[in-house]
């Protein structure tokens, strides 16, 4: 008896001090960190915890005046924060530089993705374009489809209007392209527009539409302008993938209208680009055009090779007056202070010269996702009236 008696208290002393180490080490595991944390002023403070570590930055390229990053300060408890702001209401992408090595924040689920990497994502609500509100709200889909022209699995994000799932009506469709080093997913997350879509429709200022938001980089390797080392026009894979897969695949699966005045095409920067280069050529089966912060890369003179140039090689497109009679919008948007601004201008002027309407504005600001919001906000009402 004396020696089961000794087991058993043997027993209960090593549970006891198992259930003592697993709470010290529960202790140990460190402060909370809440990160990024919105004030009612718009400022925004961001945190990670990283005592370790001798210097610690916030990188977040669409923030005003942040410049190339913000220094983050440590307490005593090995938490680095900077506070930033008050800065308007927009969704921004950020990560840490942590000792050189880029890490998203570990305390906050939201993320983009870009072509090659993630962000950690914020929004900044204000805006009664994009903040979400109590209005009908559609859906996006992450939709992945077998390309036949590219012979692979590729991915694309799909918007459709409340009600969708649970009726039977037709709808026209939009076909929303992203910029160079981003990825299909950038437009409903950094871009909010699903939330746009759902705030014009309730507001009765735009029509329930299909939005299809696909993936414009073919691989990692980021944007090629469609020309080879000789200048003659190389193979557009991803002109094939939207002409021969994506159109195909949401016209068999979306209860989409198929005439071309049911059809409108936009994009930014290098999506702006793409939508030249598919829909002049196929001016026949687009009757919206959007370009936004964009135009015909190398019209200005930086023209890579000797060959045609892009308006000698739509020359027959550019110069068909019966294809301008479906044309019901040609749409441009530009920053003063953007990059490709000369390029916008010159494709705007080039278009007008054979015979196109343009509608050309000049905003404030730059090459941001501050500005695209606002244009994909300010063009959609346009579309399918």
């Amino acid at each position: 008896m004396k020696l089961k008696l000794s087991w058993t208290c043997l027993v209960t002393t090593a549970l006891a001090l198992a259930c003592s180490t697993a709470q010290a080490q529960w202790g140990q595991r460190g402060p909370q960190v809440n990160s990024p944390e919105l004030s009612d002023q718009g400022e925004v403070t961001f945190r990670i915890l990283a005592p370790n570590a001798e210097s610690v930055r916030l990188s977040a390229g669409d923030i005003p005046d942040l410049g190339r990053g913000g220094e983050m300060e440590k307490d005593d408890q090995g938490i680095w924060s900077v506070k930033v702001g008050p800065i308007p209401a927009g969704a921004y992408r950020y990560n840490f530089n942590v000792d050189g090595v880029s890490v998203i924040d570990p305390r906050n689920p939201s993320t983009s993705e870009s072509n090659a990497n993630t962000w950690s994502l914020v929004v900044v609500p204000g805006s009664p374009n994009f903040d979400t509100t109590k209005v009908p709200h559609g859906a996006v889909a992450e939709v992945t489809y077998y390309s036949e022209p590219l012979q692979r699995f590729r991915r694309m994000h799909i918007y459709t209007p409340p009600g969708y799932e649970a009726g039977s009506d037709q709808y026209p469709v939009f076909y929303l392209l992203h910029g160079a080093s981003d990825s299909d997913n950038s437009w409903s997350t950094v871009g909010r527009a699903g939330f746009i879509l759902d705030n014009l429709i309730a507001a009765g200022k735009a029509k329930p539409m299909i939005v299809v938001m696909p993936a414009g980089h073919t691989s990692s390797a980021g944007f090629r302008p469609p020309a080879n080392s000789e200048g003659r026009p190389r193979t557009d894979e991803f002109t094939e993938d939207f002409l021969g897969a994506i159109m195909p695949y949401v016209e068999a699966n979306y209860r989409v209208l198929t005439e071309r005045k049911d059809r409108a095409i936009a994009g930014l920067s290098m999506g702006g680009a793409q939508t030249l280069n598919i829909g002049i050529p196929n001016l026949d089966r687009f009757a919206y055009l959007g370009v936004y912060s964009s135009g015909v890369f190398g019209i200005t003179g930086n023209r890579q090779g000797g060959g045609p140039s892009w308006e000698e090689q739509q020359k027959e497109k550019l110069q068909d007056a019966t294809l301008k009679e479906g044309l019901e919008l040609v749409w441009f948007a530009t920053g003063k202070d953007d990059f490709l601004i000369e390029t916008s201008r010159a494709t705007v002027e080039l278009l007008k010269k054979h015979g196109f309407e343009v509608v050309y504005k000049e905003t404030e600001g730059g090459h941001t996702w501050v500005n695209w919001r606002d244009y994909l906000a300010e063009f959609a009402p346009l579309l399918f009236q």
